[in-house]
């Protein structure tokens, strides 16, 4: 009886242990945690589960954002892309796109993002004309004719254009906000989504989710 209470006492501890694990995996809702984007936006790589945040440099909930989501972006598999996508719904928002666009064409992306971020949220920059704008090029090492020839080039208007068609398909409504693999829409104006932090959680679980999708 003794050697059938020790052989029992390893299953009699696991249970309490299971039941536990079970009950704190988190579970995410559709329609509560994160809505359907119907129909899905295209993604530039099927093969890849990608995720995209839509900003807004003059954004100060985008500014506080940005160095939780960079400690994020690090935990990211190979199989995950991280895009941005800045938000267009007014002209003076269409020139902040263009600009974010020239730098990725001019390949100061790393150095320009947090800049144009200091410039309107640390500075109080307006960033209200291209010359502006190029004053903050200038000052990380970009000329001035380069930029203003990559800021209006056809590629680069293109883009920007791109981005405020692909706000309106995810029927985005404010920044920050985030898109998964095109299906799948979080913010923070949904009830059940407390903030920043969480927005990071159901855009982890919606990855698990995609990747289980296409291991299927």
């Amino acid at each position: 009886m003794f050697k059938r209470l020790l052989l029992s006492l390893p299953l009699l501890l696991l249970g309490p242990l299971a039941c536990t694990a079970q009950e704190s995996a988190e579970t995410y809702v559709e329609g509560t945690h994160y809505n359907l984007i119907v129909p899905t936006v295209r993604t530039a790589d099927p093969s890849k589960i990608e995720v995209m945040e839509f900003f807004w440099h003059g954004c100060s909930h985008c500014y506080n954002f940005e160095p939780m989501l960079g400690q994020w972006k690090k935990t990211l598999a190979d199989d995950v892309v991280f895009k941005g996508s800045p938000a267009v719904w007014n002209e003076g928002m269409d020139l902040h796109a263009k600009a974010y666009y020239t730098a990725e064409v001019l390949g100061v992306l790393d150095k320009m993002h947090p800049a144009l971020f200091q410039a309107m949220n640390v500075d109080r920059k307006r960033l209200s004309s291209e010359n502006e704008i190029a004053e903050i090029f200038v000052a990380n090492g970009v000329s001035k004719e380069k930029f203003m020839k990559t800021l209006n080039s056809f590629g680069v208007i293109s883009q920007a254009r791109q981005a405020a068609a692909r706000a309106r398909a995810a029927n985005i409504t404010g920044t920050p906000e985030m898109m998964v693999n095109g299906k799948y829409r979080i913010s923070t104006r949904l009830e059940a989504v407390k903030g920043q932090s969480d927005m990071l959680k159901v855009a982890t679980y919606l990855i698990e989710k995609e990747r289980a999708a296409k291991g299927s």
